[in-house]
């Protein structure tokens, strides 16, 4: 028990040595995921690269509460939509996962348990995983629930940010930000869409001193 904590205190340094404040992962940077393997609800391991699919990947760092993505009295929430983003993604041959990084709550409202059992509500066709001490999180510098990265087969980031512009009540017209990426990826057409700044609660971290 003893060294299962030095060891993943040392690996915890080694991610957080990499980052730096105000860092971010850019478009098309080529990002490394180590074949870190993360719980899925099933209580299977699995890493990112086995859920690339021919195109690429879709991750989108979620929750089990934040308003944002569970919906309020103004806003259905995000979470309304994972179903079918999963199924559009799969058409475009792209894989999609849900991670659940916010190890503050892991004790209560984001528990693995209550994960099972959001996921079940829900009807998830995708994978959700639990990003143990938030280190996809601190890897890829996601803020928010939801916070989306989207990345080609080569693992480079060809899209970062908010799924669409639906949250904000004084928007002029709606822009479906993720379902325009994922429709230039099934077509094999160009990438005009720019990356976005996520909307949504921040991810609940735990300091490592």
């Amino acid at each position: 028990m003893i060294m299962r904590v030095i060891f993943l205190t040392v690996i915890s340094m080694l991610f957080f040595s990499f980052l730096k404040e105000g860092d971010k992962i850019e478009i098309g940077e080529k990002v490394n995921f180590n074949n870190k393997k993360y719980k899925n609800i099933d209580s299977k391991f699995i890493s990112l690269e086995s859920l690339i699919d021919k195109n690429g990947l879709i991750v989108v760092f979620s929750c089990n509460t934040c308003p944002f993505v569970v919906g309020n009295d103004n806003f259905p929430g995000w979470e309304k939509q994972y179903n079918d983003l999963h199924k559009e993604a799969k058409e475009a041959g792209l894989g999609f996962v849900l991670v659940n990084s916010n190890e503050g709550k892991r004790a209560g409202d984001d528990s693995f348990k209550e994960m099972k059992n959001h996921a079940k509500k829900l009807n998830y066709t995708m994978p959700y995983l639990v990003d143990e001490n938030s280190w996809l999180a601190d890897f890829l510098h996601a803020k928010t629930t939801p916070h989306v990265f989207v990345f080609n087969t080569l693992d480079e980031l060809i899209y970062s940010g908010t799924i669409d512009n639906t949250w904000d009540t004084k928007r002029e017209n709606d822009i479906f930000h993720l379902k325009k990426i994922i429709s230039s990826v099934k077509t094999n057409t160009e990438i005009t869409e720019k990356p976005t700044e996520p909307k949504g609660c921040s991810i609940k971290r735990i300091k490592v001193n």
